[in-house]
């Protein structure tokens, strides 16, 4: 019998601009530049989703959340994220765990970890220990290195209830 376990990949960019709020993991995060997107344009928030999304075979983030639809103009990525929860719930699924890659250049993510885990473990109603987040920049190679932008990875694994 095939077991009940998926694995979902999310991957997602955003151009970062000035003058603009920097929302990572559901937290602002002060700097001067940030990303730029439809909704708050939070990519750590938007590979979650995708690779919840995918993981179910739900397609993805911008099937369920239009770039395009004025209600999802400037929406907060954290009330996203609870609305991907419930559609897994719903596929009678729930989440084991999450892995994270943030890349950028500046600022350094490591200090506001801990309070991206406590905010998303919230919202998606897991242990933080089930959350993990790392950073890394590119060595100021690629548009990531020239501060140009910012690209997200996620793995999750979600299991089958009985």
């Amino acid at each position: 019998m095939k077991p009940n376990i998926r694995v979902g990949y999310g991957y997602d960019v955003h151009q970062l601009a000035e003058a603009h709020p920097f929302w990572l993991g559901g937290i602002e995060i002060p700097h001067t530049h940030g990303a730029v997107g439809h909704s708050d344009a939070d990519v750590l928030i938007h590979v979650i989703c995708d690779a919840l999304l995918g993981a179910a075979n739900l397609r993805d983030i911008g099937f369920h959340f239009s770039d395009t639809a004025p209600e999802f103009k400037g929406i907060d990525s954290k009330i996203l994220l609870a609305d991907v929860m419930k559609l897994i719930k719903e596929q009678n699924y729930d989440v084991g765990n999450v892995d994270c890659t943030i890349c950028l250049q500046r600022p350094k993510i490591n200090p506001h970890i801990p309070q991206m885990k406590a905010t998303l473990s919230k919202v998606m109603g897991l242990e933080e220990n089930d959350i993990s987040i790392k950073a890394t920049t590119t060595e100021q190679l690629g548009f990531v290195g020239k501060e140009e932008g910012i690209s997200a990875h996620a793995v999750v694994l979600i299991y089958k209830n009985a």
